[in-house]
């Protein structure tokens, strides 16, 4: 009798597990911790490590799916991108985005009407409508080939994508879930009303549901549950590349490459371009996906052939490649495979839900229809709150951005880096800063205004254990510190 009870007595018990440190775990434990649930989110690296600091960085509705009639998937995008740009606006802000015209491509009536559409299926609180323009003369023709004379502009986002995943699990931590990252799923046991979960760090639980949110390793998690399969699963890489910037101006391009995909060239980081994305089948690991040269030379041509300035491999800074998990419709295409996310719940016993594909745009409403739906099952569904919450940083006290940012520098005149660090921590800089009055209190200055300090807060706040972490996913300084600097950070972290 005694045996028989010790398992009762060595298992934690929660309401909801969350597997996967990307941004629909992340958002979904957000949601359900802050409807009450006790929850944990474990994650076998870093957060955001995976598909979700790999992404083209866009908070946006999608053109190009219009022309696959998925009107209800860009409406609802479109939709999320202003409830996100009140959420965020310190990592998330307004881009305009310019579509030079090929008439070879699709005939200028087409794309009017696709971006009229594009602007009345949701309602667009702050950003400007789309407009034509000639290119000759006008600023956004500059970079562009001679031979494009017609150009369309319309607005969209951009997001700091792996700095929302942190938000959301601070957010997350702050109403009470346990955020475990390092820390892998290895095996789950089903029972009727609940499962017994086994993790790599040893550990012994008890959860009343679980929400497989592993990404691109969604099948193996479910497999580690010994659940039926759900549905299938389609590996799609996308990879990018970075290149000295290659334009002035603020506007970012959407170009039709000649197999009738869109390429972006983004501004990022102050002196470099972002080039993206590919769409091809991925087999193998995941986690060992990187950009091809195939894909390299594919991203080059597809802007030399309507820049000014061609670009080739030979100006590559840095490239990097996610996998996008998304469900299988049956589609041949790649670039026709919906991007629209699919909950699949197993009431089978206790409660199990699959998540498959998504986009980083609506991530905030699949974790509030996964919490909603896994809460239902658990009797407990709560009410939805997180379209009305800021995100830690995010709360400007009514400021714009800009006027946000002259507030910081008239109290903190002596900081270096200010646009950065406010597009990093937004309203928390003061906390961050914690009462310093001059440099010498951020303490050693390892560049690009990366202090000592701002090290230490995203420590014991952000979950860095790494100079990886800190230099690719909570910011992307790697950009701009040299080798030596690297070191540095490198022993700094020991």
């Amino acid at each position: 009798m005694t045996g028989a009870m010790e398992p009762e007595q060595t298992h934690a018990t929660l309401d909801i597990l969350v597997i996967g440190g990307g941004i629909n775990g992340a958002g979904i434990a957000r949601d359900a911790a802050g409807r009450g649930h006790k929850v944990l989110l474990v994650e076998r690296g870093d957060l955001a490590q995976a598909t979700s600091s790999a992404s083209s960085k866009l908070i946006h509705g999608g053109l190009r799916y219009l022309e696959n009639y998925q009107f209800r998937l860009v409406g609802e995008a479109l939709a999320e991108r202003e409830v996100l740009l009140r959420l965020a606006p310190h990592i998330i802000w307004p881009l305009r985005f310019v579509l030079p015209h090929r008439p070879e491509m699709r005939p200028r009536w087409m794309i009017r009407a696709g971006l009229f559409l594009y602007d009345h299926l949701a309602r667009r609180a702050t950003l400007p409508g789309a407009e034509a323009f000639r290119t000759h003369g006008h600023p956004f023709g500059l970079p562009l080939s001679p031979a494009i004379t017609h150009g369309f502009a319309y607005s969209d986002a951009w997001v700091e994508d792996s700095r929302l995943v942190v938000l959301n699990a601070r957010d997350a931590a702050a109403r009470g879930a346990e955020v475990a990252t390092h820390t892998a799923f290895t095996h789950a046991a089903r029972h009727a009303r609940h499962w017994d979960v086994t993790l790599g760090d040893g550990r012994l639980l008890r959860a009343r549901a679980v929400i497989n949110a592993a990404g691109p390793w969604v099948a193996q998690a479910l497999a580690a549950t010994h659940a039926r399969a759900a549905g299938g699963v389609r590996l799609i890489r996308g990879s990018h590349i970075v290149v000295p910037r290659l334009h002035a101006g603020e506007q970012a391009y959407i170009l039709q490459n000649d197999d009738r995909r869109v390429v972006f060239v983004i501004p990022y980081e102050r002196d470099f371009s972002l080039i993206g994305t590919t769409d091809v089948p991925h087999e193998g690991e995941p986690g060992a996906a990187h950009c091809t040269d195939a894909e390299a030379e594919y991203l080059c041509a597809a802007v030399s052939r309507q820049f000014r300035r061609p670009v080739t491999a030979s100006d590559i800074v840095w490239r990097y490649s996610g996998v996008r998990p998304l469900f299988d419709d049956g589609a041949e295409n790649p670039s026709a495979v919906t991007r629209d996310y699919v909950l699949k719940l197993d009431r089978d016993g206790a409660p199990l839900l699959n998540i498959y594909g998504g986009k980083i745009t609506t991530y905030r409403r699949l974790a509030e229809e996964a919490t909603a739906m896994v809460g239902a099952a658990l009797g407990r569904a709560g009410m939805a709150w997180t379209a009305g919450a800021a995100l830690p940083g995010g709360d400007l006290g009514g400021l714009s951005l800009s006027d946000f940012e002259a507030e910081m520098g008239r109290r903190y005149p002596w900081l270096a880096g200010l646009p950065r660090l406010v597009r990093t921590h937004g309203a928390e800089l003061a906390a961050m800063l914690d009462g310093a009055r001059g440099p010498a209190d951020l303490g050693e200055d390892y560049g690009a205004g990366l202090t000592a300090r701002e090290i230490s807060w995203m420590r014991r706040h952000e979950w860095a254990v790494s100079a990886e972490d800190l230099l690719w996913r909570r910011t992307k300084l790697g950009l701009h510190l040299d080798a030596a600097a690297r070191d540095r950070l490198a022993a700094a972290f020991g």
